[in-house]
């Protein structure tokens, strides 16, 4: 089982000084991040769709065994709401699978919080993804949902039909599931700080469904605490190896 690691972005001026060194350009950031942590979520893809010359800029700057996670455009998930979303979905998955090749990671779909359970939008839409839109063999996606209705078997299911992942989002605000439905997890440790045994406690978690990978992150915040508890998770992770 291998751990993917690290926050919500990376191009931060305010982590100057606890995680990035002082005088370091911010065109050197993200070089720097990928020698610290093992995968970055890109939030910046939600509003707006990227283009393939960025994300051919930011593959050339961090290893080979660097993962870029980036979130799906809001004109699919938040204004189409996963229905008749092809042609941005389309875009996405190419530009993306072109761009990074295997430095892609999964394509996270957060839905918006008010989005009520629809089983068969969500089935449409993942068959939509695995089928219509030239998604290769490999392509991983994983669904964030934020109203408590989705979180059923039924749901579940369809997630596992397609080999798509349910998003565990630690928000501070009940249990969030941890439920296998792909070959990976995908884990999205949201509160503003976590000590070592609140971390120990989730690699156990996350370690029992048996995943062949792992990607866990933490939220950006202005005092550089993410960069340390993903670095210090990924300690623990290994420590328990």
């Amino acid at each position: 089982m291998r751990l993917w690691t690290g926050t919500s972005g990376f191009s931060y001026k305010e982590w100057k000084g606890s995680f990035y060194p002082e005088r370091l350009p911010a065109n050197k950031m993200l070089a720097y991040y990928s020698t610290q942590l093992t995968s970055v979520e890109i939030n910046n893809t939600f509003y707006r769709l990227p283009r393939a010359e960025l994300l051919e800029k930011w593959a050339a700057q961090v290893p080979d065994d660097f993962s870029f996670v980036l979130k799906a455009s809001r004109r699919i998930t938040h204004m189409k709401r996963l229905k008749d979303a092809g042609d941005p979905l389309e875009y996405l998955v190419r530009t993306a699978v072109g761009a990074l090749g295997p430095r892609l990671g999964p394509i996270l779909f957060q839905l918006p919080p008010y989005l009520r359970a629809d089983v068969e939008r969500l089935s449409d839409f993942l068959a939509l993804l695995s089928e219509g839109v030239g998604a290769p063999e490999g392509f991983r996606a994983a669904f964030e949902f934020r109203h408590p209705s989705w979180f059923t078997d039924e749901v579940y299911q369809a997630l596992a039909d397609h080999g798509a992942a349910l998003v565990t989002a630690d928000t501070g605000e009940g249990d969030p599931p941890v439920v296998a439905t792909a070959s990976f997890g995908y884990a999205r440790l949201r509160r503003p700080g976590y000590d070592d045994s609140e971390l120990a406690r989730w690699a156990e978690a996350l370690r029992q469904p048996g995943w062949s990978d792992v990607f866990v992150f933490f939220k950006h915040e202005d005092e550089g605490a993410g960069p340390r508890m993903a670095a210090g998770f990924s300690e623990i992770w290994g420590a328990a190896s």
